[in-house]
């Protein structure tokens, strides 16, 4: 008789695209599943992780806020409004301002004030936190994300050289505009995802140096505190070379809530 067949393996690897990943983030089992935070509290970790960002800190009352703006060397100020919602730049939640006088009338204008985005509904979000930071002059926005590819039972990266605009209609799009590097979980982080991420950027050599500390430190974010998402959006080169997270989204599995 002929022999048995051989046993199944233990795991099927399927190869998704970038816009199938990406729509496992909007659907109603991850909005449940998951837990986000601030962007301020999401910034403080990328320090914690050595991702490389902006100078900034949060506020609830606009006197400490321009004390906070008198100590920082800059000739401008980013303020923003702190909800649990995209699109906040839209909705008048994300202000540029040249003065710490300016700082502290722009956080007295936004606390308080009900913000509405495409991601809130009619009803809006209040603001009761304000975040400033040192502004950055940006020659070229890119996108760049881990998240949880539960198909293939990996993490993977997603970058793209279109960044601080809606990821899921480039994917939708322009998808040939993303690139999906699956991480081998035994391995890490490889030097070669570095390359090959700074390549498909268009990153020079001193940039691609710049990047792998801070996809080092995502990565150790995403894997350390149960993550299900770590998203920069957008990941900028600012007119000095600097390679640094301009915006920052981390969503948490709640099933690890309990650690």
């Amino acid at each position: 008789p002929p022999p048995p067949p051989p046993p199944p393996p233990l795991f099927f690897f399927t190869q998704k695209t970038p816009s199938e990943i990406l729509s496992g983030l909007v659907g109603s089992e991850m909005c449940i599943r998951d837990r986000n935070i601030h962007e301020y509290q999401a910034k403080d970790l990328f320090r914690k992780f050595n991702v490389a960002t902006s100078e900034g800190k949060v506020f609830e009352n606009e006197n400490d806020a321009e004390e906070y703006a008198k100590s920082l060397d800059v000739e401008e100020y980013v303020v923003k409004a702190q909800i649990h919602a995209g699109g906040r730049g839209k909705g008048g939640g994300v202000k540029l301002v040249k003065t710490p006088e300016e700082v502290r009338e722009m956080v007295k204008s936004m606390l308080g004030m009900t913000l509405v985005t495409h991601q809130t509904g009619p009803e809006g979000k209040l603001v009761n936190k304000v975040y400033v930071e040192a502004a950055s002059n940006i020659k070229k926005e890119y996108y760049l994300s881990f998240v949880t590819d539960r198909a293939t039972e990996k993490n993977v990266i997603i970058a793209s050289p279109e960044g601080g605009v809606d990821i899921e209609k480039v994917a939708e799009e322009t998808p040939e505009k993303l690139l999906t590097q699956p991480i081998d979980p035994v391995v890490g982080i490889q030097p070669f995802h570095i390359r090959k991420i700074g390549y498909f950027l268009g990153f020079d050599k001193g940039q691609v140096k710049q990047l792998g500390p801070l996809i080092q430190g995502m990565y150790n974010l995403f894997v350390e505190t149960d993550c299900s998402l770590v998203e920069v959006n957008p990941l900028i080169v600012t007119d000095k070379d600097e390679v640094k997270a301009l915006d920052a989204k981390i969503n948490f599995d709640d099933n690890a809530e309990f650690r």
